[in-house]
């Protein structure tokens, strides 16, 4: 895409967290991503592209890359965010932005962070969209039966410990 919107960085503890803003709607939209992104590179991707110009085209779409992905800054491997840091990061952008409410779509695992921060800021929750949802952890055990392939372990044994690579 010839036309990639402005990149800014929104300032989360001691952290630079990347954006953008695409639309001028009557509601503000905060696309929270997946387990990687690219504000910049998203827009080569011409379906993503498309999803991005949809979206933009009834609301103010927010972008952004979460703390060590994409532009935002980089993270220790020893220091990897909490699901609570996040949350401040996307706290962070919209206060950036301008953005006192919103309605979060988040994609994948973006889907807990999504659901956390709407539980903890209702008031800056308008709605809320989650697109294939991450699956389960220890706490929350997933109830799928699919087998590892090359194993025939089940996938949710592996889970959160690099068993369930070949699952998906």
């Amino acid at each position: 895409m010839s036309d990639i919107p402005e990149t800014r960085y929104a300032k989360s503890e001691d952290c630079h967290i990347a954006y953008q803003i695409v639309g001028k709607g009557p509601i503000d939209v905060v696309f929270i991503p997946g387990f990687v992104s690219h504000v910049e590179h998203g827009w080569d991707d011409p379906r993503l592209a498309h999803f991005y110009r949809r979206l933009a085209s009834f609301a103010r779409l927010i972008l952004f890359d979460k703390r060590g992905t994409g532009m935002s800054d980089p993270v220790p491997v020893e220091q990897l965010p909490t699901l609570e840091q996040r949350m401040d990061d996307a706290r962070a952008v919209m206060d950036a932005a301008g953005s006192e409410r919103a309605a979060l779509v988040g994609v994948s695992e973006g889907g807990p962070l999504n659901l956390l921060f709407a539980a903890t800021h209702p008031d800056r929750t308008a709605a809320m969209v989650i697109i294939g949802r991450t699956r389960g952890s220890r706490a929350h055990p997933t109830t799928h039966t699919e087998r590892n392939p090359t194993s025939g372990a089940p996938c949710s044994s592996g889970w959160n410990k690099g068993g369930a690579r070949g699952c998906y």
